[in-house]
């Protein structure tokens, strides 16, 4: 089962992608349009709640906005808050993230169970970055709020992170970029790959489902079909789109 949820000005929400603490509207338009999303996931039965601390996550978006190095970004602050909340709300033990870059879109996922904004207690958050030098720098900044090493990046593919996993994966966040013909297409490879260690309950959130649809063709329709998963919707609440799914 799959559906849409389009907050009315989804296609005038924009920010510059190299002012990614740039506030956009008044925090309490953000914590309700968040909160009504977190509603549709409920009653698609893709999230159990929608509960989140909101000071906590006011304290990760200052640890992140203090010390993290990011050179540009696409997650906007109504996504960095959506995508904290799910995982405050589902709590993974275990995380994969693929594609994070400088650590930003990684954080907004680890950043519930680490660092000032932690509200649970997990096992392993693990960040996964394809080119080495953006995966040390993302590993410097997660250093910056998370002295435990639980969150933790690693510089590899993470086609072959996932297959080799071995362990329960509670949330798998997809931001990658394959080759020149798989481009975004690689989520759908990521996913079957991550699929002997996800369980019921398990969400699996993809990045870019509005901007990159047609790269993301066979992905969507995979998750989207009820043979493949419980429910999945697309949450179009900026430029950008995430899908959440529930496995």
């Amino acid at each position: 089962m799959a559906r849409q949820y389009i907050s009315s000005d989804a296609h005038l929400y924009r920010m510059q992608m190299d002012k990614p603490h740039e506030r956009l509207e008044p925090e309490e338009k953000e914590i309700e349009l968040v909160d009504d999303v977190l509603r549709a996931l409920v009653e698609d039965g893709i999230i159990p709640h929608r509960n989140y601390d909101l000071a906590k996550f006011l304290a990760h978006r200052k640890a992140v906005a203090e010390n993290f190095e990011i050179p540009w970004t696409a997650i906007t602050p109504r996504q960095q808050r959506l995508i904290y909340a799910i995982n405050a709300i589902v709590q993974p033990k275990c995380m994969l993230a693929a594609g994070i870059f400088c650590g930003n879109t990684f954080i907004s996922n680890a950043g519930a169970g680490v660092g000032p904004g932690k509200c649970y207690e997990a096992d392993d958050l693990v960040g996964i970055e394809i080119v080495p030098f953006e995966a040390e720098r993302a590993e410097r900044n997660v250093r910056k709020i998370d002295p435990t090493g639980i969150a933790h990046i690693v510089a590899a593919d993470a086609v072959d992170i996932a297959r080799d996993y071995s362990h329960p994966i509670d949330v798998l966040y997809l931001d990658a970029d394959g080759d020149e013909a798989r481009g975004k297409g690689i989520y759908l490879d990521i996913l079957e790959a991550a699929k002997p260690w996800l369980h019921s309950g398990s969400v699996v959130m993809a990045h870019n489902s509005v901007n990159c649809a047609e790269r993301l063709r066979t992905y969507l329709a995979h998750v989207r079909d009820p043979k493949n998963m419980k429910a999945s919707v697309n949450v179009v609440i900026d430029g950008e789109g995430l899908e959440v799914s529930a496995v």
